[in-house]
């Protein structure tokens, strides 16, 4: 039997063994590991994460951080072998551990990529400056800055590996070290990934640090800059929220607990359509995919009435063909639950709900015709479907929840009270609707979403490429109100700005674009030479600009762009129509003064600028008509680098330019951001 180490301070660390807790193999029973965190310096391992870890990755701009998650991703990929062989131990099939080792890196390729959204700084400029005075002198901008803390990820046992990855991810690329703790029962499968990424020197010292055995006083030392989140039951939850710490600091807490989720047959998809046969797939899958043990499984099946006895015959056909037993058999699609003691739970749970429902399916006896393995040494039971015919009188079906392979079937009449009955869960992860009609979706998705975290709508036309009920998606938030926690995880960069401070900076223009480095409107500006369009993107300073010369549009200007676009609208060239309109004669197409503006401010001759690939935030701000006379100003507003894609790729970045163009009066009349690609020094 091994002992699993803890990693911190920068090093492997064993427990002192007085405090140890065995592990066992989900299927055979044998004891495996023991863990202990006790002996641990707490206090030292947050000072460390805080100077440590905390103070290199802010040093990291979010392009670097990106690139540390990229080739994290890539090393552990390559692992990700050993990640399998060990998570047969937690009685997961190969499908089932597929979720939790392949899911888990997918993240943090998913946020490895969020860097092409992100500035070059380390920190996030956050929204459209607002202008706070009638000149434009005292302008506000919001900016998002790593916090000075540590995130502390306490973590469920169902998903050891995706737990942590899908949140380091986002801390990490925020600027943010962490302190993992991940439920002991399946911890040794965090502690091999843990010891990869330590081997792989990838993340800098202080960066991840791991507690394998009790999180012990860990939230006794916590101060406002940090940050914890929570996934496990809502019980659990509720106490560490409320721990004195947590409240007298002012500490975020995002809670991730297990809800009463749901899926909902719509009425019509009767027994012949594709979407009955999705729903009884999705719903099977859910019950026991890891045995059931998701914090986005389904445990409630909400069908209409007339169809509930083809939709339980068809989902108990399903169960009856699943194969129980060694996950490392092929033959086997459902295995072990992690642990025995969480057997007696599910089967607990069961108990309590049988007393207002029926079961239709499975049994509380020990599981028989296992495939090589047995019953009395792992952890294993009969997958069990429960039918509550009365849903709206007896609750019990959405206040207990069996955290195992179980799910109960309740009927309903209509959509309102499909609805009701999906909203009575108080709050779930996830819901999902199988329904072909937009019209029952759109009223399922406005009556539920209130009470969900997320909503799949099922049907053919997504089947194929859908993730389904169960799968949280990196770039979408996890999460959902009431029972199910109130908080948000993942969901892409809205994740990220959990782990940072947002603060609204007020002054001049030319103050804020030095302090976001990106260029306010309004502020001081350095005539460029060479011509921006000459220099590399090394060479390029935020605020450099070109004054260009002048061009007076004219009335053929504008027949011509009409001729030539095929753009005749009547304001541009109907003289005869113009009454009631904001026009006093034909005027300019926005897009001709755009044209024009790129006519006056481009450098012609080849040069470092490789292309110009796109325009934001476009606005046409007066009327242009014949006779106008425009200059442009092009000014550098914002740098973005670029990671060569292989060897032949040419070093680049993306240069924001600010095109603003004005008329004689010198007015705005026209203001662009143009993004191009500008090559590096060779």
């Amino acid at each position: 039997m091994k002992t699993l180490e803890n990693y911190a301070l920068g090093k492997f660390i064993t427990g002192d063994p007085a405090g140890s807790q065995t592990l066992y193999h989900a299927t055979s029973g044998a004891a495996l590991y023991t863990a202990s965190s006790a002996g641990l310096d707490i206090a030292e391992m947050m000072h460390y994460a805080r100077s440590a870890g905390g103070s290199a990755l802010r040093k990291l701009s979010f392009q670097e951080r990106g690139l540390m998650l990229k080739a994290l991703a890539l090393h552990l990929l390559e692992k990700k072998e050993l990640f399998y062989t060990l998570s047969y131990a937690t009685g997961a099939t190969r499908a089932d551990s597929w979720i939790d080792i392949e899911g888990g890196i997918g993240n943090l390729f998913a946020y490895a990529s969020l860097r092409r959204k992100l500035g070059n700084q380390s920190f996030f400029v956050d929204g459209e400056t607002v202008n706070l005075s009638k000149n434009g002198s005292f302008i506000g901008q919001h900016i998002m800055t790593p916090k000075h803390g540590v995130a502390i990820h306490i973590n469920a046992y169902n998903f050891p590996i995706w737990g942590m990855l899908e949140k380091i991810a986002v801390n990490l690329l925020a600027g943010v070290p962490a302190i993992v703790k991940p439920a002991t029962v399946t911890s040794f499968l965090t502690a091999a990934v843990v010891q990869e990424i330590a081997a792989s020197n990838i993340l800098p010292p202080g960066a991840l640090q791991l507690i394998c055995g009790s999180a012990r006083n860990i939230l006794d030392f916590v101060n406002p800059q940090d940050l914890v989140t929570f996934t496990g039951s809502a019980e659990t939850g509720r106490m560490l929220k409320n721990n004195p710490r947590i409240i007298q600091e002012a500490v975020p807490f995002n809670m991730e607990a297990d809800s009463l989720n749901c899926a909902v047959l719509g009425s019509d998809a009767t027994p012949e359509t594709p979407e009955f046969a999705l729903f009884v797939k999705e719903v099977t899958r859910e019950m026991t995919a890891k045995c059931g043990q998701k914090c986005t499984a389904i445990r409630r099946i909400i069908v209409p009435e007339n169809l509930m006895e083809d939709v339980q015959k068809a989902i108990v056909a399903r169960l009856e063909t699943l194969k129980i037993g060694n996950p490392e058999n092929k033959l086997v699609n459902m295995g072990a639950m992690a642990a025995k003691s969480q057997v007696l739970e599910v089967k607990e749970k069961i108990m309590q709900l049988a007393k207002s429902s029926e079961m239709v399916f499975g049994s509380l006896n020990e599981a028989t015709n296992l495939i090589d393995a047995d019953s009395q040494r792992g952890a294993f039971m009969s997958p069990v479907l429960m039918l509550n015919a009365r849903p709206f009188l007896q609750l019990d079906s959405h206040n207990i929840e069996a955290f195992g392979p179980a799910a109960t079937l309740m009927p309903y009449k209509d959509i309102d009270e499909a609805i009701a009955l999906a909203n009575l869960g108080k709050g779930s992860l996830v819901s999902s609707i199988a329904t072909y009609n937009n019209q029952i979706a759109n009223e399922y998705v406005m009556g539920a979403s209130c009470y969900h975290g997320r909503i799949l709508v099922l049907n053919r036309d997504c089947a194929k490429e859908s993730t389904g009920h169960g799968s949280p998606m990196p770039l979408l938030v996890h999460g959902g109100p009431g029972r199910a926690g109130g908080g948000e995880e993942m969901g892409g960069l809205r994740g990220v700005m959990h782990y940072m401070q947002r603060t609204a900076v007020q002054g001049s223009p030319t103050t804020i674009s030095e302090i976001a480095q990106v260029y306010q409107y309004g502020g001081a500006q350095t005539e460029s030479a060479p011509h921006v369009f000459r220099k590399y993107f090394e060479d390029l300073k935020i605020g450099d600009t070109v004054t260009t010369h002048k061009r007076t549009i004219t009335e053929a200007d504008i027949s011509n762009f009409a001729n030539l676009s095929w753009d005749h609208f009547y304001a541009h060239t109907d003289h005869t129509s113009l009454n009631g309109t904001i026009f006093e004669k034909p005027v300019a197409h926005g897009y001709f003064v755009l044209s024009a503006a790129a006519g006056l401010f481009v450098d012609a001759a080849k040069g470092p600028v490789i292309l110009n690939y796109g325009i934001e935030e476009c606005r046409f701000t007066k009327p242009v008509y014949a006779g106008t006379t425009m200059g442009v100003r092009l000014t550098v507003k914002e740098k973005i680098t670029q990671e060569p894609k292989d060897e032949l790729d040419t070093p680049k970045g993306i240069v924001k330019f600010l095109v603003d163009v004005y008329d004689q009066t010198g007015e705005t009349i026209a203001i662009a951001t143009i993004l191009t690609m500008v090559a590096k020094k060779p």
